[in-house]
């Protein structure tokens, strides 16, 4: 089956940058990893001064109505980028080296927006895991979505970003479920898979069970 391949890169910058500082903390974390259709989605955040918000955690640990109730307050009040990395250049590249890539596309894309309104700033980022993207002065924090805000935000972004694809990928192709699994193998999943065959430019080639498919 084919269907329309998505945008290579999507990006989304706040246009507040309220805080200034020669120094400013980038938390960078991505959603999509394991799905077998889709972008992997990455953001980054920087967090004003003094923030602090209730329930604030890894995104995965909050039910769907909190993680959009804290979308909203963190989009509405922090800085923030949001970036991807199309399946077809997961195919390409690998799932990892995509991942990086779309982390890096988020941050660059942060660090050129806030620079430019708020002039030269040094930047210190923080992401989630154990690799970092070729950026300067970046830490990996294992389970950083736990302990550290500003990863815990990225989370949420990208993980509703994510998922909102997903639904809207839902309304293009019904007969899969993926407003339900999210891109999942689940048993929903593959037996559409089995029925329908894998999307063109959607469905991930290189993922076993799609290549079973394909």
């Amino acid at each position: 089956m084919t269907g329309k391949a998505p945008t290579t890169e999507l990006t989304l910058v706040s246009k507040q940058f309220k805080h200034s500082s020669d120094l400013r903390t980038i938390g960078v974390d991505e959603a999509g990893r394991g799905p077998l259709v889709g972008s992997v989605v990455a953001a980054a955040v920087i967090l004003p001064p003094d923030f602090h918000l209730y329930g604030l955690t890894d995104s995965k640990k909050l039910s769907e109505k909190k993680r959009d109730s804290l979308y909203q307050q963190i989009t509405d009040q922090c800085d923030w980028s949001v970036a991807e990395a199309s399946s077809i250049e997961i195919d390409q590249i690998n799932i990892l080296q995509a991942t990086m890539l779309a982390m890096k596309r988020a941050i660059i894309d942060l660090q050129e927006e806030y620079s430019k309104y708020r002039g030269k700033t040094i930047f210190n980022v923080m992401v989630d895991g154990n690799h970092c993207p070729d950026i300067a002065n970046c830490m990996a924090i294992v389970k950083g979505d736990l302990i550290e805000p500003t990863i815990s935000a990225a989370s949420i972004i990208a993980k509703v970003t994510r998922d909102r694809q997903m639904r809207e990928l839902d309304s293009q192709y019904p007969e899969y479920g993926f407003a339900q699994h999210k891109g999942y193998g689940t048993r929903k999943h593959l037996l559409a898979l089995s029925k329908y065959g894998p999307i063109q430019g959607i469905h991930r080639h290189t993922f076993s069970p799609i290549k079973e498919f394909s």
